[in-house]
């Protein structure tokens, strides 16, 4: 059976709003773990005391006072000195995202900005720990790289003369994909590649991002590991996914899309470059 992930919940310095803190914690305990919040006006020692006290997996840090800078370092500090910095750290509040850099590379293991979903948050403290405790794949390292951005035009032939005549770039491999409508151009650039995406049919997916955007660019296609899991790990944080399994793209490798009201409406693919000609589910 697996063992309940146990947090603490603190809220370390002088401000005396914690709604956000009350959120989250009654969000954990609704995603099965068990939560311990400490109150308001907490120093660090106190909450490092009650941590080890608690035996807990992760500790939530809320600051809206603008003293995220000093009392977060302080509590990782703290928790080095006790031998205890395999305790997870995470936080939240009004925290520029220049601010969040600095803290998540002292050791914060990740820093949630307002308007992140309770359920993003549960399913990240979710996967943390039981990366932590080694009983799930890794999940939350950022992917690879860009493998491809997908390129919209009318025709491969017109637009291929731009990246020919021009930038000198060469076509490596051309390809149509009837279950999507498609002809397909992969051009290398670096360590990357356009692909050049032209529609075989009106009622495709690319002829109707053309009908309504014109030509331009359609995706950015992350490559990744594990892709079933990532799905499963975005589901979870409630990310709206437009393939629920992996299906083989035009490279002949497993993709999936996500749908771009995830990413400020820009078409996310991610794909697993490294399971080429593997075969999966179509």
């Amino acid at each position: 059976m697996k063992e309940k992930i146990r947090v603490l919940i603190a809220k370390p310095g002088l401000d005396g709003h914690d709604r956000g803190a009350l959120v989250i914690a009654q969000a954990l305990r609704d995603a099965g773990m068990e939560v311990i919040y400490t109150g308001l006006r907490q120093s660090p020692k106190q909450i490092v005391r009650a941590a080890l006290q608690e035996d807990v997996d992760a500790i939530g840090l809320s600051c809206l006072s603008g003293a995220h800078n000093v009392l977060f370092p302080e509590v990782l500090r703290l928790l080095t000195e006790e031998d205890a910095e395999d305790v997870i750290v995470f936080g939240g509040g009004v925290i520029p995202h220049q601010d969040a850099k600095v803290l998540e590379e002292q050791g914060i293991k990740k820093i949630f900005t307002p308007g992140t979903s309770t359920k993003a948050v549960a399913a990240y403290i979710d996967q943390a720990v039981n990366e932590k405790r080694g009983s799930e794949k890794k999940l939350l390292s950022p992917p690879g790289g860009v493998d491809h951005i997908g390129i919209a035009v009318h025709s491969i032939e017109d637009a291929l003369r731009f990246y020919a005549d021009h930038l000198h770039l060469k076509v490596e491999a051309e390809t149509e994909v009837p279950s999507e409508g498609v002809k397909v151009a992969f051009i290398p650039v670096g360590n990357t590649k356009l692909e050049l995406l032209e529609p075989l049919t009106r009622d495709s997916p690319v002829a109707k991002f053309l009908e309504k955007k014109g030509e331009g660019i359609h995706h950015i296609a992350f490559s990744t590991h594990s892709l079933e899991d990532r799905i499963e790990q975005l589901k979870r944080e409630g990310v709206p996914v437009l393939n629920e399994e992996p299906k083989v793209g035009a490279g002949g490798y497993p993709i999936a899309f996500l749908h771009p009201k995830a990413a400020n409406n820009v078409l996310v693919e991610l794909c697993d470059p490294s399971r080429k000609g593997e075969g999966v589910k179509s």
